[in-house]
């Protein structure tokens, strides 16, 4: 949960506390100050069961552009990018405003049980669509057939501040945050003179971490990002946030990265009650739920790097089309990747899509 622009520090004044143990931060950082290669969040990543059921109910949702729907049967580079063996997959790339958001349906999944994704976690538990209140994204979500982890008929109001809030599951279960700005928000993003442009007003805003350990797993993302978070907060027994998550009585550790001068965040939350877990065993790559991509400017260079950093690195940097992508694993086993477009002015880069700072 956030608002966009140089509101996010209005988000929850009145509930928090900024104390989060050593965390440091730099309320100016962006990843703009960044002396890496990376140049901010390309896509959000989401593998599906059914990749028909999910890609029908995000289309209608959000209005987003279909560019690309391709099979890819299996070979070698496939295998080599996601760590598999014999990997077949169909993978669909809707177009925000802002970034990318891949749906993939990857064949060993099939027979796979779905469930929840809890609001403690552990993992990335969601990313957030932000619709200006007017054109409410909460109300398309609900039309779709969203099931609403948010009781209650209507989002939620945390302080009078412009925006509300809720959370709902898709049709697998992959939880997704939706926010709704009233217009002075949006005048004072400056955001309201790009929707006759976008002729789509929702977009999309951050990937959202629960983790057992926020000091750990933020540690890890300012070695790998090249930047301090710019946010840290304690929330406590807040019957508001309690509604919009569905939990009783929560206390929550938080904090987050800013990743471009608007509304893209990283954000993490460590549950103290409910207690976020430690995840058991290994994601792959190919696994069910959330994934995201960080865009680079060398992946060669930022793979070395990762290197030295210790990461947990699943592949090599690999050429998939007009694209170079590698995945790795954060320290909380967390899958993302790595993505450097071969043309500048692809379709596939920030550089396309993203609103200028």
């Amino acid at each position: 949960m956030h608002l966009i622009k140089n509101l996010t520090t209005v988000v929850f004044l009145s509930i928090v506390s900024s104390s989060v143990g050593a965390i440091e931060i730099d309320k100016t950082a962006t990843i703009k100050d960044t002396k890496t290669t990376i140049m901010g969040i390309n896509h959000i990543g989401l593998s599906v069961k059914n990749l028909d059921q999910a890609l029908a109910f995000y289309l209608q949702a959000t209005d987003f552009e279909l560019v690309k729907r391709e099979k890819i049967f299996a070979n070698s580079h496939s295998d080599a990018l996601y760590g598999g063996q014999s990997l077949e997959y169909e993978v669909a790339t809707l177009k925000a405003p802002n970034m990318l958001f891949e749906l993939t349906e990857f064949a060993i999944n099939k027979e796979l049980r779905l469930s929840d994704m809890p609001a403690q976690g552990p993992g990335m538990t969601h990313t957030c669509f932000q619709s200006p209140k007017a054109e409410s994204g909460y109300d398309k979500f609900v039309a779709a057939g969203a099931r609403l982890l948010t009781p209650g008929n209507t989002p939620v109001d945390l302080g009078g501040y412009g925006v509300t809030y809720a959370y709902g599951y898709d049709p697998e279960g992959n939880m997704f945050e939706m926010e709704q700005l009233d217009g002075k928000i949006l005048a004072r993003a400056g955001y309201d003179n790009a929707w006759q442009e976008w002729d789509s007003p929702m977009w999309m805003t951050q990937v959202a971490f629960a983790t057992p350990d926020i000091e750990k797993l933020m540690d890890f993302y300012q070695d790998v990002l090249g930047i301090k978070p710019y946010r840290k907060a304690e929330i406590s027994k807040n019957p508001k946030i309690d509604r919009i998550t569905g939990l009783t009585d929560s206390n929550v550790l938080a904090g987050w990265f800013k990743m471009n001068e608007q509304s893209k965040m990283m954000e993490f939350w460590q549950f103290k009650t409910p207690k976020t877990e430690a995840f058991t065993g290994q994601r792959k790559a190919s696994d069910l739920g959330y994934s995201y991509s960080l865009e680079v400017g060398d992946i060669q260079q930022e793979y070395k790097r990762l290197i030295s950093l210790g990461v947990d690195l699943i592949s090599a940097p690999q050429q998939v089309g007009g694209y170079w992508q590698m995945y790795a694993r954060d320290v909380d086993g967390n899958i993302f990747s790595l993505r450097q477009v071969i043309k500048a002015n692809s379709n596939y880069s920030i550089v396309s899509f993203e609103l200028p700072g």
